[in-house]
């Protein structure tokens, strides 16, 4: 049986992922390989509830190391990879752009490079809705031109160009997944909905960007996790499939939402200067994964939200030190 390697599968939606697999009945892996360099919110305790399961196997080390990452794959007979691997956070990415290009990038590419030469199965790269820029109305096909305004959506934009110039140069075996925001248990708090359940935890005030009217569509992780695995097994080569949570809501609703889960009151709600190219809204279509794919989200937003409030709440000690 062939091995899968899921890179940044110590980070919130890589460890979910990684979850989904190992519970999967049909998992197809022999084995589950965990790259990951154990950064700031790549986190050894998200590994914790099948540390010890028999599939289970983790390596240390950073996805831009050529011999690392070939003697993984030559190690564990890696047939193929998820990549979650990333940096993520947009404010970081404002505040300096140059980690985001080695990660995202540059490891990349030494990850399709490597993959090309020495595997045999799928390649996944996990990219964002970030990178087709902002819509005021409507949402983006699969086909839209890619059109990236922060230097993290520019930089993953850039993967999904290599990625998808592999697949036509080389041949390689690859799909795309552009997934809207993600939310749930393990998130690390400088994302907006864990920050602001911790900091309401706290008593502290919720930082709102300008208005509060940017929209995003959010998507549970778990829900996030499945769309990818069945990508992974049914999806078409050479395909970039958005996945999407069908739950828009303005930054105000949600965080409005929020203060009704702790009966909170608006004046908790602190108005900050607005970031730099803050886009003004995400949408994306994603009628082919559910179309080709017979994909279905099963967790809705107000449940979802509830259980990850409650989540935070009765998991102190994993965010509290990082705070």
């Amino acid at each position: 049986m062939p091995s899968l390697l899921v890179t940044g599968g110590a980070g919130f939606i890589g460890s979910h992922f990684v979850e989904e697999v190992l519970q999967n009945q049909n998992n197809p892996f022999q084995n589950v390989v965990v790259l990951d360099l154990l950064t700031y919110s790549g986190l050894k305790s998200n590994l914790a509830t099948f540390t010890h399961h028999p599939k289970f196997k983790f390596v240390h080390g950073d996805i831009a190391d050529r011999k690392l990452v070939e003697s993984t794959l030559k190690d564990f007979a890696i047939d193929s990879i998820v990549n979650f691997a990333a940096e993520s956070h947009v404010d970081r990415s404002i505040a300096s752009a140059t980690p985001f290009v080695h990660t995202n990038v540059q490891g990349v590419t030494n990850l399709l490079e490597s993959f090309r030469d020495l595997c045999k199965g799928r390649f996944i790269q996990i990219s964002t809705d970030e990178v087709y820029g902002s819509i005021s109305e409507g949402s983006w096909s699969e086909s839209e031109p890619l059109a990236p305004n922060s230097p993290y959506s520019a930089s993953k934009a850039s993967a999904d160009l290599m990625a998808m110039a592999f697949h036509r140069t080389y041949g390689v075996d690859l799909c795309i997944t552009r997934c809207s925001n993600n939310y749930g248990p393990r998130q690390f708090p400088e994302k907006l909905i864990p920050l602001f359940i911790t900091n309401l935890i706290d008593g502290q005030k919720l930082p709102l960007y300008g208005d509060g009217q940017n929209v995003r569509d959010w998507i549970h992780v778990k829900d996030h996790c499945r769309a990818v695995l069945k990508v992974l097994i049914q999806g078409q080569s050479g395909s970039v499939y958005n996945i999407g949570g069908h739950q828009e809501v303005s930054n105000l609703e949600l965080t409005t939402k929020l203060l009704g889960e702790f009966d909170a009151p608006e004046s908790a709600i602190e108005y900050v200067k607005d970031r730099a190219g803050h886009d003004f809204r995400y949408s994306v279509d994603d009628s082919k994964i559910r179309n080709e794919l017979a994909f279905a989200n099963l967790i809705s937003f107000e449940e979802g939200l509830r259980d990850t409030v409650h989540w935070y709440k009765s998991h102190e000690s994993w965010w509290r030190e990082l705070k």
